[in-house]
């Protein structure tokens, strides 16, 4: 028996706007799409959080022995400046700038997102498909949309009809808007402006002499709408309905709203069961932004080159940071925050470190599994990381109360909490320890317990200037032994 077979797991549903019992389309299988970066700079921090929640969740659905296909896309042409309709393609407007061939700027950007993202220790999606790697399936659905009567094409441009699908459709169900109301608060359309109506949105775009990057198609030379780009994407690798979409909170509207459109004209299915959204960090209260200076890269907390905070960072502690919040609550990031968060981040290590060295006895003051299910409803609860962090404080206080001698844990229920830790720390939050990886833990405590025992030998020896010398020379490198009634054990500092 699989575990996800014993667990009942309950999501926020932005398309119902309730929390419902998650039940996958195909037993023991999962298809998650999740829109990934567009390449045309450095990957944002708020970005990093958004794509960190949902890693959390694909790690917790494979722990609990789901098949998980994954499918992170990266847009690398068709989304243009502002998310506007017109102007711009965003990594054309790089390339400009940079004097750059575009497919440069995408390189350039996509190996930074992957640096980063593996700096966090991401798992990597089981597909990572590009949007320039799609265009022919992306014809075929305008090609479809067309035919069913909810695009128009004028002036070599194709356009989705959204006041002729709100007719039959729903068109705002996901951001919860009303199309009368989106038309009465629009500007009347400017004389060049070659839409039916403002709320239509680009599923192809002509482009004029000065556009880099195009593509032959039916209604001549252009690219894809960036909204289209995505359904595409998503119903080629995981079907035309699919288990989770997720994606930053400020996606709902218009691009995943478009995406819903687009697909329900194409073939006249809802494309997805559960829409997942993360929401937004910001930076000292402030919403980040590099036009005012509040805004800080990933890299340059980890190195500690800025001008906000006071020291660099591990990737894994600001990992720790944001699991701290549910994914979807905004987080405030600030020098104090993530100095308090640091504290508690090397109180967690430092005890799962020593766990392997605690001694053990014939009984347990602690209900372990009683605690593991708390574990597990935490994350069964629309994957409340909050929570879990706080279940796994409760062990870190048992732990350190055996160490101290006042409380007891027997060999077996050891086994039980070490096995456990490790899946929830480890496994389901992602975190390292401050050595690098879990790997690293395992290879200091067997150095360590070498040399514990090496102390041990000297101690027994009377040769005490040996003994001294190897707690003195671990002291230097920040590893601390305690001698207590039943051995010696260490915490890293």
């Amino acid at each position: 028996m699989q575990l996800y077979e014993q667990q009942t797991i309950k999501v926020h549903n932005s398309l119902t706007g309730k929390k419902e019992i998650f039940s996958p389309l195909n037993e023991g299988h999962i298809g998650m799409y999740v829109c990934g970066p567009t390449v045309y700079s450095n990957v944002h921090l708020g970005n990093c959080r958004t794509f960190m929640s949902f890693d959390m969740i694909f790690r917790y659905f494979r722990h609990l022995g789901y098949k998980v296909r994954y499918v992170r896309n990266i847009t690398d042409a068709g989304h243009l400046v502002d998310d506007a309709e017109d102007g711009e393609d965003k990594i054309a407007k790089k390339a400009r700038l940079e004097q750059l061939e575009p497919m440069e700027v995408v390189q350039r950007y996509t190996v930074d997102f992957h640096n980063i993202l593996e700096k966090f220790n991401f798992l990597p999606p089981s597909i990572e498909p590009t949007a320039t790697g799609h265009i022919i399936e992306q014809i075929e659905i305008i090609k479809d949309i067309i035919e069913k009567g909810y695009a128009y094409e004028i002036n070599n441009s194709v356009y989705f009809d959204v006041v002729k699908f709100n007719k039959t459709h729903e068109y705002g169900k996901l951001s919860g808007r009303k199309l009368e109301d989106m038309i009465a608060n629009t500007r009347e359309l400017a004389a060049q402006d070659e839409k039916k109506s403002p709320q239509d949105f680009a599923l192809w775009k002509r482009a004029e002499p000065q556009h880099i990057m195009r593509w032959p198609s039916p209604w001549g030379d252009g690219f894809p709408g960036w909204h289209l780009e995505c359904t595409a994407m998503s119903t080629k690798y995981l079907g035309e309905t699919f288990d989770i979409h997720g994606g930053g909170m400020d996606l709902k509207f218009p691009h995943h709203e478009c995406e819903i459109a687009q697909a329900e004209a194409s073939n006249g299915k809802s494309p997805v069961q559960y829409w997942l959204h993360a929401n937004m960090l910001t930076l000292n209260g402030k919403k980040m932004a590099k036009s005012t200076g509040n805004s800080i890269l990933p890299g340059e907390i980890f190195s500690g080159k800025n001008d906000i905070l006071s020291k660099a960072f591990s990737p894994s502690m600001v990992r720790f940071f944001m699991m701290q919040a549910h994914y979807t609550s905004i987080l405030d990031i600030s020098n104090d925050a993530l100095l308090a968060s640091e504290k508690g981040f090397n109180k967690l290590m430092e005890a799962i470190s020593s766990l392997k060295a605690i001694p053990t006895g014939n009984t347990t003051d602690f209900d372990i599994l009683s605690w593991k299910a708390s574990c597990y409803e935490a994350m069964n609860d629309d994957f409340n990381t909050p929570i879990l962090i706080a279940k796994l404080f409760d062990a870190v206080k048992h732990i350190n109360l055996v160490k101290e001698g006042t409380e007891s844990i027997t060999k077996d229920d050891k086994e039980e909490l070490q096995n456990t830790l490790q899946s929830f720390v480890f496994d389901v939050l992602g975190l390292e320890s401050k050595s690098g990886s879990n790997v690293g833990t395992e290879k200091l405590e067997g150095v360590v317990a070498l040399l514990i025992q090496l102390r041990k030998e000297a101690r027994e020896n009377k040769d005490f200037a040996t003994s001294d010398k190897i707690r003195d020379q671990l002291a230097s490198l920040g590893i601390q032994l305690k001698d207590g009634k039943e051995g010696t054990t260490f915490s890293v500092s």
